[in-house]
């Protein structure tokens, strides 16, 4: 790993720590997979994912004021879509860790943060 300043590393470690925190609860990260295919609107979403339309919308708000998702309009219909290859990239890697053919899962229920 090259060494960097420690202002560098606290900024990049700071940076980190958000991303990390916006992922560290199990529905942002089930709605960011479920983006990994492509924009959907919220209520595409919500048929998806077992949360009522207020805690959905908190949840993207979060994604996307943490700079993870973006938002495309169109009439009255609000798309969101993964705001870049950083995000996709992290999301690959948990995929390939924790959703692989023969991966275990615990079978507890998603606790809201």
């Amino acid at each position: 790993m090259p060494t960097a300043n420690f202002e560098e590393l606290l900024e990049s470690a700071c940076q980190a720590s958000n991303l990390l925190r916006a992922l560290g609860n199990e529905y942002r990260l089930i709605i960011l997979c479920h983006l990994l295919n492509g924009e959907h609107q919220v209520a595409e979403l919500q048929e998806k994912i077992d949360l009522s339309q207020s805690s959905l919308s908190q949840h993207l708000a979060r994604l996307r004021h943490e700079g993870l998702v973006k938002t495309r309009r169109e009439s009255q219909a609000i798309f969101y879509s993964l705001a870049g290859d950083e995000v996709r990239q992290i999301l690959e890697v948990l995929h390939s860790l924790y959703c692989a053919p023969g991966h275990t899962t615990d079978a507890r229920k998603p606790q809201v943060a």
